[in-house]
Parts: C-alpha cells; structure tokens; sequence
C-alpha cells in the first residue's frame, strides 16, 4: 500500500507543475501510469472515473481523488489530490509574488501567455483523444466524440444539446 501511495505522490506532484491549462491537461498522462504502467484500473474504468467527476459540482481536479480512491483507497485520495494541488498552486504563489508583479513584468506575461496558449489547447486535445479511445470496442462513440468536437468547434450550437446526444446514445446502447 505504502508503494502505491508513494508513486502517486510523486507521479501526480510531477504533474502538478505540468498541467498547464488544468488537471484535465495532463489525462494522458495520468493514464499511461494508472492504467499502462500499474495496471491499478482499465482504460474503460478510468474514462468511467474521469466521467463521474465531470458530471459532479466542482474544480476539474477532482478527478484525482476518484484516481487515488481507486488505487489505494481514502489514504490514495488524499494523497493524490494534494500531490495535484499543492506543488502548483505553490509555483503560483511565488511565481505570482517575484514575476508577475514586478515592474516590467506585462510584456514578459504576454508572451508566456501566448506561448502557453496552444500547450493548452494540444494537452486538452491529447485528453480527449485518450477519453474518446477508452471505448475502441464501439466505434461510435469515437464518431460521435468527432463529430461532437467538430460541432462545438465550427457552430454556435449549445454544447448541453450534445450532451443529451450523448447521453442518448450511451442509453439506448449505440455507445
């Protein structure tokens, strides 16, 4: 139990520091170690985890805690999700104290915020990516996945509509 609880600390404090653009960033991540490395869930569990945190009230990072819960319990919860939390929102304070409120510090910050913007949207895609594939047994639901990014990417159309779509297809059993 111990080992579990180490490599979660020290996996998930690694991806604090990367997960530019939020813990949903770093999902691939976080599955090659949970699912590929330890073996600690499925691929179709993980999607199932990472689901039900979406779906409750709250931060992104949530999602953590069900990981952690799901390899090593309470003790797996708590460690994982201040291992998510605390190393970046450290990073922050300081870099927030010494960097961003300096003098001459607004053109620096535009670049970092310009350079950091695709990192962002390359991650996000990545996630969704790993969460579309978690189902490859229903192709489907990776067209569905498709065409729902496509839809929300070239339309003004309300994303709830495609999550009822969503929702329908997963129960009437086409996904």
């Amino acid at each position: 139990m111990m080992d579990r609880l180490v490599i979660l600390a020290l996996d998930f404090a690694m991806l604090s520091l990367l997960s530019v653009g939020g813990a949903s960033s770093v999902l691939p991540e976080m599955h090659r170690t949970l699912v590929e490395v330890q073996g600690w869930m499925t691929g179709r569990e993980f999607a199932e985890l990472y689901a039900l945190a979406q779906a409750s009230p709250g931060p992104n990072v949530l999602v953590v805690s069900l990981f952690g819960w799901q390899a090593a319990g309470l003790a797996g919860a708590i460690v994982a999700t201040l291992a998510m939390v605390v190393p970046s929102s450290v990073l922050t304070f300081y870099a927030d104290r010494l960097l961003w409120r300096a003098a001459g510090a607004a053109a620096w910050r535009e670049i970092m915020d310009n350079a950091l913007a695709p990192v962002t949207v390359g991650l996000i895609a990545a996630s969704g990516v790993l969460l579309a594939s978690a189902n490859r047994e229903h192709w489907w639901s990776l067209v569905l996945t498709a065409a729902c990014a496509l839809i929300s990417w070239r339309t003004k159309f309300h994303p709830l509509w495609l999550i009822a779509l969503g929702a329908i297809a997963g129960i009437t059993g086409v996904v």
